[in-house]
């Protein structure tokens, strides 16, 4: 690895350490949490590249498991294999796959996603900051997908008695609902920064 690309991946994790036990990276929101830090594991990987935007994605998953054990919420068992499962007197491994794949995957996919963007709305530079802007959205709309879907499809029942809900299609409103809410929140301030910040960095790590 270039010391250039080292030390740019030490600043990403900095980042993403100072946010996870800080109060401005996970937001509590009740039942759930809000997150910033899937931001700069997005910059990361449109700068960096996939592998590092993974490592990174791969961070962020056990700063989740931290967070969610030292400071649990309703649905910190689906994120925290120590927290006992709602309606049990143990947690789940499965936490692991929540906290952890999904993060890994929006470390992976910016790098790609930002590529195919570009090439579907001409790739130059007037067009380099609506890309950007693009790929943050997109990202962040997968990372809720695959976060709530996870935790719908693996801890069903649990979920279900967290968000007090009393049927199948019951649980699926819940879901859109965070999916409109705070996930398009994030969606949209993950597309502003990224299309902000990722300019000047992609013009460091071509140099």
């Amino acid at each position: 690895m270039k010391i250039k690309d080292f030390t740019l991946t030490a600043i990403f994790l900095s980042i993403i350490l100072l946010l996870a036990f800080s109060p401005f990276g996970f937001i509590h929101l009740g039942v759930i949490k809000a997150t910033l830090i899937h931001i700069p594991i997005i910059i990361a990987s449109i700068i960096l590249g996939p592998k590092i935007g993974a490592f990174l994605g791969l961070m962020f998953g056990f700063t989740s498991i931290a967070t969610n054990t030292i400071s649990p919420t309703l649905l910190s068992f689906a994120f925290s294999p120590v927290i006992p499962v709602l309606g049990t007197s143990q947690g789940s491994f499965w936490a692991l796959f929540v906290a952890l794949v999904p993060r890994v995957i929006i470390g992976f996919i910016p790098y790609y996603l930002f590529k195919v963007v570009q090439k579907v709305i001409k790739k130059n530079e007037s067009n380099q900051k609506p890309a950007l802007f693009l790929t943050g959205l997109l990202t962040t709309f997968i990372h809720t997908f695959l976060v709530m879907g996870s935790i719908s499809l693996i801890f069903n029942e649990a979920y279900a008695q967290a968000i007090n809900a009393g049927s199948i299609n019951a649980i699926y409103k819940a879901i859109i609902a965070v999916f409109f809410t705070n996930g398009l929140a994030e969606a949209v301030l993950a597309g502003i920064v990224t299309m902000a910040v990722a300019p000047p960095l992609l013009k460091v790590s071509k140099k």
